[in-house]
């Protein structure tokens, strides 16, 4: 019986024992947690001063590198609102404006791209050069559409700043009248109707072209009623009559005829009945 109450004893000790070493865990566990705590404070306190010192000796504001930049925006996530002020270096409209501005520069393409227009080739200049001088009755738009045949873009206000750059007149005075024909003599067809009386009073309409190299005088037809089909159709037969000497005029002068007969002396009437592919209008 002694016995019994013996090991009833024991066990009761042992029971008190583990409770007390359970107890006596919990209340070291808790002052870790509260000493773990409070260190993580004092650390905090003391890099909040440092911080404050290290402002005062720079007297202005902190710049934010891109990762310092990213690493704030992530931690501003895990700070209360109402602490923001006392804890976060820098404000929300801070971290939003660096936001815009990631998006501005993300959808600009002005860092790809050189400012102003792109320089034209030294080549390309000394070409524009060389083409003034060696025909000085060109003036910039002619030498424009000269380098536009040779596959080259430019604009007719950058050949100006390029002659005038060079001292060259980039419009020069154009040839006269008197010299486009001395010239272009061999190149010049001219046309014109004459009016012819008859006896009976009758008017009839001479269809006439010249040659202005040779002079010489192709009577195209006669008619009393001239019209823009028959027109085209005396010039089709004068093509034929010239042959391969049609290839060498270039320029169609004619007089200011009527409406209805004008649209038969145009170069475009022309070129489709076979006469000259390069054939230009001239009025008188």
């Amino acid at each position: 019986m002694l016995r019994d109450q013996g090991g009833g004893c024991d066990h009761l000790e042992v029971l008190l024992s583990l409770v007390y070493r359970l107890v006596r865990g919990l209340f070291g566990l808790l002052t870790v947690l509260i000493h773990s705590d409070l260190s993580k404070d004092v650390e905090l306190l003391v890099l909040r001063q440092e911080n404050q010192v290290l402002r005062r000796q720079l007297g202005g504001q902190p710049r934010w590198g891109h990762v310092d930049r990213l690493w704030l925006t992530a931690l501003s996530r895990l700070i209360r609102r109402c602490r923001w002020a006392e804890v976060f270096p820098v404000t929300p409209a801070t971290i939003l404006r660096w936001h815009r501005t990631l998006v501005s520069r993300k959808w600009t393409f002005t860092d790809k791209r050189s400012p102003g227009r792109p320089c034209t080739r030294r080549p390309v200049k000394a070409l524009i050069v060389r083409m003034a001088q060696q025909d000085p009755t060109w003036g910039h738009r002619r030498i424009q559409g000269e380098l536009a045949r040779l596959g080259y873009s430019i604009a007719a206000s950058t050949v100006w700043e390029i002659l005038h750059a060079a001292g060259i007149n980039p419009a020069p005075p154009g040839p006269t009248w008197r010299q486009f024909l001395t010239a272009q003599a061999h190149a010049i067809i001219a046309c014109d109707f004459l009016v012819v009386e008859t006896v009976l009073l009758k008017r009839l309409y001479v269809l006439v072209f010249i040659e202005h190299s040779t002079r010489r005088l192709h009577l195209a037809g006669v008619t009393a009623h001239p019209t823009g089909a028959w027109t085209v159709q005396q010039a089709r037969n004068l093509a034929m009559d010239l042959g391969d000497r049609i290839a060498e005029l270039r320029f169609l002068i004619h007089d200011r005829v009527r409406s209805s007969l004008l649209p038969a002396t145009r170069s475009s009437q022309l070129k489709d009945c076979g006469s000259s592919p390069r054939c230009r209008g001239h009025r008188g």
